[in-house]
Formats: structure tokens, C-alpha cells, sequence
């Protein structure tokens, strides 16, 4: 077992108190962390405010040398982060797991330091020059969660750095020890305090609750749950902080009666259990038309039950456990429930520990919690639609507006009914597929603000107009 310390102005840091992380394959204790206090908070915030006074200043091509640097980084320690991921979060190693992760946290990682926001100049002409700047805010306060911890971390901490910011990172108490060590990496390529990380088990004191209320940090970026989300908005009004939050969503998918159900089973399948379901952007709920519904169920059925579910660190395995005790419960609660009104089609039983396998439920409606909650695990409920303007109906009625999809052989009218979706993002024949270059987030409740692209690096500025 290793002990993991803060790192904070450049060094090390370690805490009076530790708390332990486990591997949810075996129970395993995979390192101890440092149970920050708000003092350690305090110094990190001040270490960030004394690198934003020269980081700042850097010119828009010495911001992106840097971030190019950090990319090399984390490119040349990617396996050793993959391999303590996976033992921290239960993903596998291969398939969409810590090799996936670390890959796409480098590519994001990329595609951000080759981004910039130049002067724009909106009038220039004998009544005279108008200009607009992007302005770096000060210390970037960031909350991740447990599902993607390291690319949810390089999307929060790239953008502010490459936009002259600099950063204080909490990660989930859950799978706290790979954003440690990624900070470690970063921090070879980067000057003292411009990127800084306290941990904490989020009991013994509230760090993420004074992250949002901390007078020195000027913007929010947070990634998990609606409630959280709103506790975040709510602290950080006494001081007027900027906010990115990208929420919980209930993604829906809608399948028209024209489709090869064989042919979409595999992308069906992926657009609901990837990382075991744990992913925002998932499709959690599934309305299909009754033309084709029995064919889709039967299709997903002899695609999921060839799955391999294992321990992460197995390199066959493609499926691991839920990634903790309390989403565990969670799903285990949504799925009893669900079998006593629906139709189990595959799984619904708990495995050993933590392990839970690919569970479809057919014949459920709206009222039932595994439909109108987010179960965020390994579980699908899969609903019997016949109008199409029903399950569009039904795809809306949620306070959730992240992402959606429709599945059809015509295009053309599955962009029509996508663009009648109440969520941020829209995908035909293909669900989550997220890229660096467009702009996510979601609408209604699923969150505030945008990431990823030019729109998702404007949020960490301030414009300033510059009349003369």
C-alpha cells in the first residue's frame, strides 16, 4: 500500500489524518490519501493565487508550449495511471477502460492546447476601434467525480491553464489517488502552484462545500450529481463565482420501427453499458417501437450475454464491478423493484462483492424508479412504445436534459425527431459519443455552461471591450 499526499505549491503535502481506497474487484486496500483540512484548502488557494500573478501574463503561445508539455507527460506516464486507476475505480484495463480513458485524456488534453481565443475586433472603422479580449478569471476551483476521474480532470484543468488560470482539483474520495498522480506528472511540466490537489473523504470536513464558498477562487467547475450540483450554485452566489456544471442526465434513446435490430445491438448495447452504465452521457432508459421490440430485446440479449464481466486488472475482462458500495445499493435497489413489474430478459441478480452484471428489463413504464430515476449502473430498462410522438413525450418528461439518441435506417427523420429532444446533445445511430471539438452540456437541470471546443474554453474567461 502507498500513501498519496496533496500536492500544493509544487510539493507534497501530506495531511494529520488519512483515509483509505479500495479496490471494489477485491475489497483490496489500494493506498491511503491525505484528509485535507480547510487550512491545507487555504494554502492551495493561496498557492494558486501567487502562480495566477505571473501565469497570467504568459503570452498565448508560451500557455500553449506548456499545455503541449503536460500533454507529452501525460502520454509518457499513461500506463502506470491506467494500471492505478483501474485499481482504485474496478474498470478494466482494456476495452472502454483505463487504457481507453488515459488515451482519450490525452487526445482531449491535445486538441485544447492547439485551441485559442484571439482578440476579436467587432469595429474598426472612422468612428473608431472596438476590440474584445478573453481574460483568464484567477484560481479555477475543480470537483470531479468517481466515473472518469482522469479525463473529467484534464477536461477541467486544460482549459483553465491553456486560458492563463490556474487550478485547486478535488477528486471523488472514491478514486482520489489517480488525480494525485496525475498532478504529480503535470506539475513536472508546469511552474509551482498553477496546479494543485487536496483530498478528502468529504466526512470529516466539507472541502468540496468551501471550495464553492472560497473567496479566492474564482470559478466552479463541477462534474456529478443534480443535488450536489445545486449545492455548488448555491455556495458560490455570496461571491459571484463563474460556474461550469455538467449534471446528471437520463439519456433516452428512441429506436424507430425501421431498423435492423441485429445491426444495432452492439451500438445499443455500448450507448447504455458504457463504463458499466456509470457515464453521465449513458443512455438510460430505451423506447422502442413495437414493430421491432420483441427482434431489439431478443438482439440485446445475444449480444450482452457475451460480454465478459471480471476484475479490471484481468486483461480479458471488458465489463468490472460497480465502482462502489453506495451505487451498488443504488442499482440493486432500482433492479429489485423493476424485476417485480417487468420482464427480467438477462442479469438482475448480484454477483460476488461488488460485481453486478448486464441486467435488461423489459415491459416497464414511466412511473417505474429504474425509468424515472437515474440508475447510473449497469441496467437498461427497455420500453414498448407505438406513436412516435408518445415516446418523444415520454423522453422529455424529466428535469434531465443531457443527451438522447434515435436509431433508424432514415436519417434525415431521425434528425428531425432528435432535434425535438429536450438535451444538450443529440446523436443519430450512436449514443454518447462525445468529441473534443463540439461543445457538451446539458439543458434544464443537466447543467450550466459548456465544455470542450472554443465555446467550452471561452467559459474559463472574462471579456473585457476595449473602446478606442
Amino acid at each position: 500500500m502507498s500513501d498519496f499526499g496533496m500536492l500544493i505549491d509544487g510539493r507534497r503535502v501530506d495531511a494529520a489524518a488519512t483515509f483509505l481506497v479500495t479496490n471494489p474487484a477485491t475489497g483490496a486496500v489500494v493506498g491511503a490519501a491525505a484528509n485535507a483540512t480547510p487550512s491545507d484548502l487555504d494554502a492551495a488557494v493561496a498557492a494558486a493565487q501567487r502562480a495566477f500573478e505571473t501565469w497570467s501574463k504568459k503570452s498565448d503561445l508560451e500557455l500553449k508550449a506548456a499545455c503541449e508539455a503536460v500533454v507529452a507527460k501525460i502520454q509518457e506516464h499513461a500506463e502506470e495511471i491506467a494500471q492505478l486507476l483501474t485499481a482504485e475505480q474496478g474498470k478494466p484495463l482494456n476495452g472502454m477502460g483505463s487504457r481507453f480513458e488515459l488515451s482519450g485524456a490525452a487526445a482531449w488534453a491535445g486538441h485544447t492546447a492547439s485551441l485559442s481565443l484571439p482578440v476579436k475586433v467587432l469595429q474598426d472603422n472612422n468612428e473608431g476601434r472596438v476590440e474584445l479580449y478573453r481574460k483568464p478569471l484567477g484560481v479555477v476551483g475543480s470537483i470531479t467525480p468517481w466515473n472518469w476521474p482522469v479525463m473529467i480532470a484534464v477536461w477541467h484543468i486544460l482549459p483553465a491553464i491553456r486560458t492563463g488560470n490556474t487550478v485547486v482539483i478535488k477528486p471523488s474520495p472514491h478514486t482520489p489517488l489517480s488525480t494525485v498522480r496525475l498532478v504529480e506528472i503535470i506539475n513536472e511540466a508546469l511552474p509551482p502552484g498553477v496546479v494543485n490537489v487536496v483530498t478528502s473523504d468529504d466526512v470529516t470536513h466539507n472541502i468540496g462545500g468551501a471550495m464553492s464558498s472560497h473567496p479566492g477562487i474564482r470559478k466552479m467547475v463541477f462534474t456529478g450529481s443534480i443535488a450536489t450540483g445545486k449545492k455548488v450554485m448555491m455556495n458560490a452566489a455570496e461571491t459571484m463565482k463563474r460556474l461550469t456544471l455538467e449534471l446528471g442526465g437520463n439519456d433516452a434513446g428512441i429506436v424507430l420501427p425501421d431498423v435492423d435490430p441485429k445491426a444495432i445491438a452492439e451500438g445499443l448495447f455500448w450507448g447504455g453499458f458504457i463504463n458499466n452504465g456509470q457515464t453521465c452521457a449513458a443512455m438510460k432508459r430505451l423506447y422502442v417501437h413495437e414493430d421491432v421490440y420483441d427482434e431489439v430485446c431478443a438482439a440485446l440479449v445475444d449480444y450482452a450475454r457475451n460480454v465478459p464481466v471480471g476484475n479490471g486488472q484481468e486483461e480479458g475482462a471488458v465489463l468490472g464491478p460497480i465502482a462502489n458500495r453506495m451505487q451498488f445499493d443504488k442499482v440493486k435497489r432500482l433492479v429489485d423493484a423493476a424485476s417485480t413489474k417487468g420482464r427480467v430478459l438477462l442479469g438482475g441478480k448480484p454477483g460476488d462483492g461488488l460485481f453486478f452484471p448486464p441486467t435488461l428489463i423489459a415491459d416497464l413504464s414511466a412511473e417505474d424508479p429504474l425509468v424515472a430515476e437515474e440508475q447510473f449502473g449497469p441496467a437498461l430498462p427497455i420500453i414498448k412504445y407505438s406513436d412516435v410522438e408518445d415516446a418523444i413525450a415520454q423522453a422529455n418528461a424529466t428535469e434531465n436534459g443531457l443527451g438522447g439518441s434515435v436509431w433508424s435506417k432514415n436519417v434525415e427523420k431521425a434528425r428531425e425527431i432528435g432535434r425535438r429532444l429536450e438535451c444538450g446533445s443529440v446523436w443519430i445511430n450512436k449514443h454518447g459519443a462525445i468529441q473534443p471539438n463540439a461543445p457538451f452540456g446539458g439543458v434544464k437541470s443537466s447543467g450550466l455552461g459548456v465544455e470542450f471546443g472554443e465555446e467550452g474554453l471561452a467559459e474559463y474567461t472574462d471579456i473585457q471591450v476595449v473602446f478606442s
